[in-house]
């Protein structure tokens, strides 16, 4: 009785042919998959997609705008709070400034200005 001899170039080829029919049989399985679906149901399910995307277009430009409305209102609350005669002495008082020269800068009383000092100054 002679052995079964099977050399590694037909194990490849056997190989090969065995992923061959499965990839054939793969693409037979999708076409059919493809084509079970009726047309209104591709239809609906492309007017869906159609729909939810104009909804987020519309969610990010509400977005956008109210973005821009608080970045505005924070550039309004920076200037407003650089304005005060308080941040420019705080501001002083952490470049070293003393207390006469912020009362005199500033305009506001010696007692502010010490406790501005003792507080802000490194």
């Amino acid at each position: 009785m002679e052995s079964l001899v099977i050399t590694w170039r037909e194990l490849m080829i056997g190989v090969i042919a065995v992923l061959a029919v499965y990839a054939a049989e793969l693409l037979v399985f999708l076409r059919l998959l493809a084509r079970g679906r009726p047309r209104w149901q591709q239809a609906l399910d492309h007017h869906e997609e159609h729909f939810e995307t104009s909804r987020l277009e519309s969610q990010l430009t509400e977005v956008r705008a109210q973005v821009a409305k608080l970045q505005a209102e924070v550039d309004t609350l920076r200037l407003n709070q650089q304005a005060t005669p308080y941040n420019q002495a705080i501001q002083l008082a952490r470049e070293g400034a003393e207390a006469a020269r912020i009362v005199n800068e500033c305009s506001i009383s010696r007692g502010e200005a010490e406790l501005i000092v003792a507080l802000y100054q490194k």
